[in-house]
């Protein structure tokens, strides 16, 4: 038998079997316990599943990440901080560190100022469910199914030979030569060029969550400013935009992960090359590429620490917003 066949039946099946198994089980002990430790222990017996998901998953993992970021490419032989010190000290690295950088500042850029954008032109306009339905649905898609999509968008037939990819049909239709989006490292264009695409899929979900919080200012407000003479760009400015605030920062910070966390788009259009390369596939290529677990673990754990603030921002800002409610 084929092992895919097993083990979809194992996933489809079995997991979910013994989810209810545990479930009955815990139930048949809890009538075992006294009615006063019941409430007690529910609670932590139904959280059991989800801590040990956590732990196998999450937790051993990042542990022995950091465990074996610490020792040599075998893994036979304690080095310290080696590895970091590789890192910091590799040219390779540090491009791919500052790649994560100008992606986390043009993809939240490109995210907040579209999403601002598009929220508040569909806001006004008939059809906005359906215009939102459309912009939202590159999210819809996956990494790598965007990353094929554009790579038709992209590509690049030398002058004189007929152009395959769309844009550059288009921009040699009047009379310019092709343009090599990928393959151009100037200014980090090729870089800019693959933010793009993370733009284009991510703005659908800057401008729903923006659009729900417009849909959340009071109207009396914005008319009442109207009425003392306000334009639209300063109702906007003076009080659209600042109670815009708190969400606009959940924005940024998610966004902000997902571009220190961007590699799909990266692997399947360039994987690295051209001065594309990002931390997360660099992580890759030292692990897989190069054989070398104890590189790929340190950068991994780089990564990490460079998504823990943002992580943490994010969670006290969630927490002040509900303390306020």
């Amino acid at each position: 038998m084929d092992p895919r066949l097993i083990t979809a039946v194992i996933v489809v099946v079995g997991v979910p079997a013994v989810l209810v198994g545990y479930i009955v089980a815990t139930e048949q002990l809890l009538r075992l316990a006294p009615e006063r430790v019941k409430p007690r222990i529910r609670p932590w017996l139904w959280l059991l599943p989800a801590f040990a998901f956590l732990f196998v998953f999450l937790v051993y993992p990042t542990i022995r990440t950091f465990i074996y970021s610490l020792q040599n490419s075998a893994g036979t032989e304690w080095v310290g901080l080696r590895n970091y010190f590789w890192f910091f000290g590799s040219s390779g690295a540090l491009d791919a560190l500052l790649n994560n950088v100008i992606w986390v500042v043009l993809l939240t850029g490109l995210v907040l100022g579209f999403g601002v954008l598009i929220a508040v032109l569909v806001d006004r306009v008939r059809y906005e469910s359906v215009a939102k339905s459309v912009i939202f649905l590159p999210l819809a898609i996956s990494g790598t199914a965007a990353s094929v999509i554009w790579l038709f968008m992209f590509s690049y037939q030398p002058p004189g030979v007929a152009q395959t990819g769309t844009l550059n049909a288009i921009v040699t239709s009047v009379g310019v030569a092709p343009v090599t989006y990928l393959q151009t490292s100037a200014f980090r264009f090729n870089t800019i060029m693959l933010i793009i695409v993370m733009a284009w899929m991510w703005t659908g979900f800057g401008m729903v969550i923006i659009s729900a919080a417009l849909k959340g200012i009071n109207p009396e407000l914005l008319e009442a400013a109207r009425v003392d003479g306000a334009s639209e760009w300063q109702v906007f400015r003076r009080i659209t935009f600042p109670l815009l605030g708190p969400t606009l920062a959940v924005v940024s910070t998610t966004v902000t992960i997902t571009a220190l966390k961007a590699f799909d788009i990266v692997y399947v259009m360039t994987n690295g090359a051209y001065n594309t390369n990002v931390i997360a596939n660099e992580m890759w290529q030292e692990m897989f590429n190069f054989g070398n677990f104890a590189h790929g673990s340190a950068v991994a754990i780089v990564l990490m620490v460079a998504i823990i603030p943002v992580m943490a921002f994010n969670i006290q800002r969630f927490r002040a917003q509900e303390a306020i409610r």
